[in-house]
């Protein structure tokens, strides 16, 4: 999953051009609701962050709060850290929330040698090694009792050279292996909205966010490319959700269902892992299975959602030119 190409841009022009304005909406920005950056400076009133701009602050008030592989405080953040803040409704000065090393692990088990296992994300990606320490492994265990190769795993937590350390599961294991899962028959749909969960991804895996411009990019990845887009990277399924195809630079309309937040996102990517799980998201009640997009770190932050609980039920809106 990448940063939009200009081939992408070249294609939503002209599918605008073709097919109206309408099935190629303006995407929306990120705008001032979040940054990201390394950690500078940090007092009980204010954090000090590099990011893209320069050096930035950001005041604390009593509603402020902060999550670091847990529940946390101000004191509690480092310099160094890799941090996420989503700013106040009334502007950029002050941080609402603040998450500090924040990562996640989404892909196949290849391996486990104690306390740790190694996961393969799928899309051609560096695998990546999860440490599943004592105090979390209970809730890890719980909805991921299958901790051998060859079954999902999807979980939250932080980073720690260079390895993610597990503070709790996004999603429910499956009981089988992904190889042993039942195929889906393809669905072809023409409705242009649909129901699911929205995920999230960090295209920057949380390296040099105040230099590179993946940290804040704006957008999403889609599990049903075409096959101009369908890299040999993009290992996908066929997803639990009849999603119509898209091409890497199309556009597409995603609400948030528990805040109501909405926006217009460009498919960056292949999601691939995003077809090998039919599962249901918590929050606010939602009834949609499966996942329909997985949003960069700064969209879903944007969005209203909560990185720590893995998703958001969305409703999903996609242009077709049809009537």
């Amino acid at each position: 999953m990448s940063v939009i190409t200009e081939s992408g841009r070249d294609r939503a022009r002209f599918t605008a051009a073709v097919l109206g304005p309408d099935t190629a909406p303006v995407p929306t920005p990120i705008g001032i609701r979040v940054a990201r950056g390394v950690v500078v400076g940090v007092t009980s009133y204010m954090l000090c962050l590099a990011t893209e701009r320069g050096e930035e602050r950001f005041l604390f008030e009593r509603v402020t709060t902060f999550w670091r592989g847990g529940e946390s405080g101000a004191e509690d953040l480092r310099v160094g850290d890799d941090a996420v803040v989503r700013c106040s409704r009334d502007g950029r000065l002050v941080a609402e929330r603040v998450w500090a090393q924040l990562a996640r692990a989404t892909g196949v088990i290849v391996d486990r040698q104690g306390e740790s296992i190694v996961v393969d994300p799928g899309h051609g990606r560096k695998r990546r090694t999860v440490v599943l320490p004592y105090r979390t492994s209970g809730r890890i265990s719980v909805r991921h009792p299958r901790l051998v190769p060859g079954y999902v795993f999807d979980a939250v937590g932080v980073w720690r050279d260079d390895e993610v350390w597990a503070a709790r599961p996004a999603t429910t294991q499956p009981p089988h292996p992904l190889r042993a899962a039942p195929p889906r028959p393809p669905v072809r749909t023409h409705r242009s909205t649909l129901n699911g969960i929205a995920t999230w991804y960090d295209p920057s895996w949380g390296r040099s966010t105040h230099l590179d411009p993946r940290a804040t990019a704006a957008g999403a990845a889609y599990p049903v490319l075409d096959r101009e887009s369908h890299t040999s990277g993009c290992d996908a399924r066929t997803p639990c959700v009849p999603l119509p195809q898209l091409s890497v630079g199309a556009r597409l309309s995603l609400r948030n269902d528990c805040t109501r937040e909405s926006g217009v996102l460009e498919v960056l990517g292949c999601a691939a892992a995003d077809s090998w799980l039919c599962d249901l998201c918590p929050a606010c009640g939602g009834q949609g299975a499966g996942r329909v997009a997985s949003l960069t770190l700064a969209s879903f932050v944007a969005l209203g959602g909560q990185p720590e609980e893995g998703c958001f039920n969305a409703t999903v809106t996609v242009a077709t030119g049809e009537e």
